[in-house]
Parts: C-alpha cells; sequence; structure tokens
C-alpha cells in the first residue's frame, strides 16, 4: 500500500501543527538528514562498481525496503543476494514484487555502468531457484566488461528525478496518447501497453480503488504496511526504509500523539479515516494506467519485468509525467484472489502474468525516498 505524504490526515493537520508551537516549533521544520544523504552520494566512488552501485541502491522497490545485498570480493563483478529480512510475506508472499525491485536495481546499475563505458554480464540465479520462496542463493552475479557499455544518456539523465508520485494527479491535464506511446517505447524485455481512454480510466480506477480497500481491511495484510510506518524525521534517520511521513504536519501529528502506528490501526479514529480518505484520492485521480505483461512468471520474467519497470520510472520523468504503482490486485494471497483474476482477464486475455500495473497523470513535485547509504548493504561472507 502506497499512501500520500502530503494529504494523508489533512483534517487533523493544521490542530497538530497549532498544538506543536512554542518549544516544538524546530522539531515540526525538522527534516530528515542522512536518510536523503545516498542520494547526494551517488556517483562518488572511484571504484566503477561502487559508482554504479550508488546509483542502482537509488532504485524504486516495494515498500522501499531496499532488499539488496552486494558482495564484492570478486575484481570485477558484483553478487547480488536478497536480504531475507527484507521480504513482504502478507502482500507479497511468493516475492514476485521484491525480484521485480531486484531487477529494477540491476538495470539502474547496468545503465549507471555503460556511462563509465562498463558493460554488465548478468548470470541470474546461478545456484538455482525457487519459485514460491527467495533464500540466501546468489539473485545474480554481474561482470563488469570495460569498454563493452553503451551509454543511454536521454535515459540516465533521469536518475535524479524519478519519483514515485504517491499523490492525487491533476485531472484537469489530460494525458495525452502520444506522450504515453513514448515512455512506452523505453520498454525493451516486457510486453507493455496502456491507455488514456476515458472510459478505461473510469472502470481502472474502480478497480484499483477497490483493491486498496481489500489490502487495508484485511488486517494482516494493512499491519505489513503500518509496521512499517517512519513518522517524523527522527525515524526516518534512523531506519530510512519503509513508508515514509515527514514535513512539518507529521512532524507535528508524531509530537502530540495524534498520528502513531496505533492510531493508524484504529479503525475508530480520524488517523485511519482520513488516511483512507487521503489514499483513495490516488486511485481515484488517475489519468491514464500502464501495465506490462510477461509469457510465463518465472524469476527471469521478474528481473525482466523489473527491469523494465526501471526504464518506464525514467521515461515517464523524461515526460514529465507522474507515475505510482497500483499493486495491489496483482498481489497473490487469498483475499486478493476475485480482483488478481479480474485484472489478469481485463489486461492479459491471452494469457501471461500482469506484472506491473500503475496509474499515470500530471502532479507535484516530491522529495526524493529515503536511502541507506550503499556502504550497509555491502556483505562480506
Amino acid at each position: 500500500m502506497s499512501l500520500s505524504r502530503r494529504k494523508t490526515l489533512a483534517l487533523l493537520g493544521g490542530g497538530a501543527i497549532l498544538a506543536a508551537g512554542g518549544a516544538g516549533a524546530y522539531t515540526v521544520t525538522r527534516m530528515p538528514r542522512s536518510a536523503h544523504a545516498p542520494w547526494a552520494a551517488a556517483g562518488g566512488y572511484s571504484d566503477p562498481r561502487m559508482r554504479a552501485l550508488s546509483y542502482a541502491i537509488l532504485a524504486p522497490n516495494p515498500h522501499n525496503r531496499q532488499p539488496w545485498q552486494v558482495d564484492l570480493r570478486t575484481d570485477g563483478e558484483v553478487t547480488l543476494r536478497v536480504d531475507t529480512d527484507r521480504l513482504l510475506p502478507h502482500t507479497d508472499p511468493f516475492s514476485r514484487q521484491i525480484v521485480i525491485g531486484l531487477g529494477c536495481f540491476l538495470e539502474l546499475m547496468t545503465l549507471a555502468a555503460a556511462q563509465d563505458g562498463y558493460g554488465v554480464e548478468l548470470d541470474l540465479f546461478p545456484d538455482g531457484e525457487d519459485p514460491t520462496a527467495l533464500d540466501a542463493r546468489r539473485v545474480a552475479v554481474a561482470r563488469f566488461v570495460e569498454g563493452a557499455g553503451t551509454p543511454a544518456p536521454g535515459l540516465f539523465g533521469q536518475v535524479m528525478h524519478r519519483r514515485s508520485l504517491k499523490e492525487p494527479f491533476d485531472t484537469e491535464r489530460t494525458v495525452d496518447r502520444a506522450t504515453l506511446d513514448a515512455v512506452l517505447g523505453a520498454a525493451t524485455r516486457t510486453s507493455v501497453a496502456g491507455s488514456v481512454d476515458p472510459k478505461d480510466i473510469a472502470e481502472l480506477r474502480v478497480l484499483s480503488h477497490e483493491a486498496l480497500r481489500i489490502e487495508i481491511e484485511t488486517p494482516h495484510t494493512y499491519k505489513e504496511s503500518v509496521d512499517l510506518f517512519r513518522i517524523g524525521s527522527r525515524e526516518v534517520d534512523a531506519n530510512p526504509d519503509g513508508i515514509d511521513f515527514t514535513g512539518p504536519m507529521f512532524e507535528a501529528m508524531a509530537l502530540t500523539g495524534t498520528f502513531s502506528r496505533e492510531a493508524a490501526l484504529d479503525r475508530s479514529s480520524l488517523a485511519y479515516t482520513e488516511g483512507l480518505k487521503a489514499v483513495f484520492a490516488n486511485t481515484d485521480t488517475a489519468m491514464g494506467h500502464l501495465w506490462q505483461i510477461t509469457p510465463t512468471n518465472t524469476r527471469a520474467d521478474q528481473i525482466a519485468a523489473g527491469q523494465d519497470w526501471l526504464r518506464l520510472n525514467l521515461a515517464t520523468a523524461q515526460a514529465g509525467l507522474g507515475m505510482q504503482p497500483l499493486s495491489q490486485a496483482l498481489q497473490e494471497y487469498p483475499e486478493m484472489s476475485g480482483l488478481y483474476a479480474e485484472l489478469h482477464d481485463r489486461l492479459a486475455p491471452e494469457g501471461g502474468t500482469v506484472q506491473m500495473f500503475a496509474r499515470v497523470g500530471y502532479g507535484e513535485t516530491v522529495a526524493q525516498s529515503p536511502r541507506w547509504p550503499i556502504e550497509s548493504k555491502i556483505v562480506h561472507g
């Protein structure tokens, strides 16, 4: 579940900010510091692998779990494993979305390496794979080949501008078909499609709204998200992952106790009811949709979906569009099975797996997502 950074609990925010005046004013205006430092540090390494990895950690990934671990002990290689403590067993029981996030990481690493003239040869799941679970086995071995890289400056130039826009879109600004087609053209490995037809938009808004409602009203899937809330700059700097809530409104609400994980779980609270309105404002303002399909659902397919998802993210930034994944209807837990089948029947009537589904539109500029530094992701054994 993706929650709006600015509009959530709007009715509560004004009163909380007033209550946090005086001695609390400094705390209210604080913003995360170390959590955003990896964005400024990207590219500032002499080793080409570290330079590429310092960009790769900025890749989109589910619930911002940043589940990557890298081993650099072999010269010229990067070995990627998954941190199994960072999975999402309730909303992503087979870790399909986590693997897509790893594909995003590998593609951004590859694009960054190419800027330095290095090609990257990938050996995926060299120790074998389990289609139902992830474990300590290697996800990929990436070999850096000097002189073999083909830069893609148009896409790579958008790395610092890429965001998942978790805010309502401007419903007065339509997305034209040519702009959407230009975005879809960035994908190279998976089948991609999309629509800006008003009838499709209306119907897919309803479907994605209902999927979000199911996720929130299913206790174990909702709690998985709430457990990952990071409320206020102190929490975000201490744990720069998960779902962050920062800015004056959330700082004030954290200071006054108006917004907390406990309040978010209380279905009778204003924190819950206003939060629900805020997230529905996102699904309900979609101005177009796009999706990815793979013919099968192997781990390699999921990596490919992630590689193209990263490229689609960069292409939307290049086009000046906002994009937000709407993953709820694609999640493989029993309570979502009806909408999972409905979305597949609609988007992939000839078969295959819909790997990603997103809304597009025009919206406001949002801040960078928090990140752990690359040094924290390097393992030595």
